[in-house]
């Protein structure tokens, strides 16, 4: 068994009897912005109001970033809605000419003339969406990428010059602008 003479004294043993643990002795503060009389210190209000006053402009800061936030949003699907607007407008006439030549070939049995019309309104339809940025991919021929197309298929190489290219396109693959908007779909030669 221990000692009871040999074990160490307990600081809080030898104060002040009255003193309650836990309790403040009289005279102590916590708030450091008082003084020993109880008086609050200058540096303290004009602490607080610098406080006030930062919390205020960040509260109005947090506001006007949710502002912008819902400005910005609502710009932005409104600037989505008038470029397909822009697009539609620039394709109309595109429309009105396919449907002057379904009206003027309706009656005829000339192939020819049909596809006259067929090739008037391809090369405007292809005219009005090259002005807007629409690129077609030139593949044919060409080395597979995997970035730029789609191989669908295989087939034996018509010639040795052609193993491992692609030898035809099955759908054509366009950018808009320098972004792959649809791969080529390709046909491989062995």
């Amino acid at each position: 068994m221990a000692n009871e003479h040999n074990l160490p004294q307990d600081d809080n043993l030898t104060a002040d009897p009255t003193h309650v643990a836990g309790e403040m002795a009289d005279g102590e503060s916590t708030d450091p912005d008082m003084t020993a009389t109880g008086a609050p210190q200058p540096e303290a209000s004009r602490t607080d109001a610098e406080l006030a006053e930062v919390k205020d402009r960040y509260l109005r800061l947090a506001a006007e970033f949710e502002n912008y936030k819902r400005r910005t949003s609502k710009e932005r699907v409104e600037l989505f809605k008038t470029a397909n607007q822009e697009l539609m407008t620039v394709l109309l006439p595109v429309l009105d000419d396919l449907e002057r030549a379904r009206n003027a070939t309706a009656t005829t049995d000339d192939a020819g003339a049909v596809r006259d019309a067929i090739d008037i309104i391809q090369n405007k339809l292809n005219k009005t969406l090259q002005q807007k940025g629409l690129t077609a991919m030139e593949a044919k021929g060409g080395d597979f990428d995997a970035e730029l197309h789609e191989a669908i298929t295989q087939i034996p190489a018509p010639s040795d010059d052609l193993k491992g290219k692609i030898v035809d396109v099955v759908e054509q693959g366009y950018y808009l602008g320098d972004k792959v908007i649809r791969h080529a779909k390709v046909v491989l030669g062995q």
